[in-house]
C-alpha cells in the first residue's frame, strides 16, 4: 500500500515539475524573439536550454540532461555569444528591423505548425510507446556513430562555418 503511495505521489510531483520548468520555458522562449537587447536573447536562451535539460532530467534520461548542458549550454551559446561580441551588434530597438511582413510571416509560421503538428500526429498515433526502456551510453554513441554521423558531422560543419563567418565578419580589412 505504501509503495502504492508513494509512486502515486513521485508522479504527481513529477507532473507539477513539468509544468513549472513548461512556464518558465515558454516565458524565456518569448522573451529570446522580443527582447531588445541581443546579449538578454542569449540568456533567456540558457534558460530554455536549461529547462530542456530539467525536462530530460525528469525523464529519467540524465545522458542527455548532461550533453545537453554540455554541448548546447555550454558550447553552442558560448559560440553565439562569442559571435555577438565579435560583430559588434547594435543594442537596443531599430526601426529598420520592423518589418510589415510580420503578419504574413506569423501566418506562414502558423501553417508550417500546424501541417508539422498533424503530421506529427498522424505518423505516430497508432505507436505504442514500451513499458520500460533501458538505453547505455555505448547504445547512444553506437546509434550516434553509425546511424546519425552524417547528421552529427554536418552540425560540426555548420558550428565551424557559424565561426569562421562571425570571425570574418568582424575582421577588420
Amino acid at each position: 500500500m505504501s509503495l502504492v503511495l508513494a509512486s502515486v505521489d513521485w508522479n504527481i510531483a513529477q507532473n507539477v515539475f513539468f509544468y513549472i520548468f513548461a512556464i518558465i520555458m515558454v516565458f524565456s522562449a518569448f522573451k529570446v524573439v522580443t527582447t531588445d537587447n541581443i546579449v538578454h536573447a542569449a540568456l533567456f536562451l540558457v534558460v530554455v536550454l536549461a529547462g530542456v535539460a530539467a525536462q530530460f532530467i525528469l525523464l529519467g534520461a540524465e545522458f542527455l540532461a548532461s550533453t545537453q548542458v554540455l554541448v548546447y549550454i555550454g558550447a553552442v551559446v558560448v559560440l553565439f555569444l562569442f559571435g555577438i561580441m565579435l560583430t559588434r551588434a547594435q543594442v537596443g530597438a531599430d526601426s529598420e528591423l520592423d518589418q510589415p511582413n510580420r503578419w504574413p510571416a506569423l501566418l506562414t509560421g502558423s501553417m508550417m505548425f500546424a501541417v508539422l503538428a498533424a503530421t506529427l500526429i498522424r505518423t505516430f498515433e497508432d505507436t505504442e510507446l514500451p513499458d520500460e526502456t533501458v538505453t547505455t551510453t555505448q547504445q547512444v554513441s553506437d546509434t550516434i556513430f553509425s546511424q546519425y554521423i552524417v547528421a552529427f558531422e554536418a552540425t560540426s560543419v555548420l558550428l565551424l562555418a557559424a565561426l569562421i563567418g562571425a570571425i570574418v565578419i568582424a575582421r577588420k580589412d
